[in-house]
C-alpha cells in the first residue's frame, strides 16, 4: 500500500472544552435508571421467592428489603419509574416532530428532571 500521510486531528472533543447539555444528561439518565430498575426488580423477586421458600429465608430477605439499603433502592426506583414515564412522554413529543429545537429540548429535559422529583415526593407522602 502507498504511504498515506494523515492529518493530526483530535479523536474526540476534549473534556476541557466540552459542555454538558440537559438533553445529553437526560439521555444518559434514561439508560442508567433503566438498568437501575433491574436491581429493584431483582430485589423484589428475591423477596417474593424467599416468602415462598421458608420462614427463615424470608426473615433474611425481609431484613434486607426493610433495611436502609432496601429503602434506598426502592425510593430510587420509584424516582426512576417516574423519570422513565416523563421521559417517555417527552419522546412521544419528539416522535411527533415537535420540541426538537434546543431551547424546547432543554425545557422538556428540565421538566422531566424536576417533575420526576416532585412526583416521587408526592408519591412518598401519599404512601407514608
Amino acid at each position: 500500500m502507498a504511504n498515506v500521510k494523515r492529518a493530526e486531528r483530535p479523536l474526540s472533543p476534549h473534556l476541557q472544552i466540552y459542555r454538558w447539555h440537559i438533553p445529553m444528561l437526560t439521555s444518559i439518565l434514561t439508560r442508567i435508571t433503566g438498568n437501575g430498575l433491574i436491581v429493584a426488580f431483582l430485589l423484589a423477586v428475591w423477596w417474593l421467592l424467599a416468602a415462598a421458600t421458608s420462614p427463615e429465608y424470608f426473615a433474611i430477605a425481609n431484613a434486607v428489603v426493610t433495611s436502609w439499603f432496601g429503602d434506598l433502592v426502592f425510593t430510587a426506583s420509584l424516582w426512576a419509574i417516574w423519570y422513565h414515564f416523563l421521559a417517555g412522554l417527552r419522546h412521544l413529543i419528539y416522535d411527533a416532530g415537535r420540541g426538537m429545537d434546543i431551547p424546547t429540548a432543554e425545557k422538556l429535559g428540565l421538566a422531566c428532571l424536576i417533575g420526576s422529583v416532585v412526583l416521587t415526593v408526592i408519591t412518598l407522602l401519599l404512601v407514608m
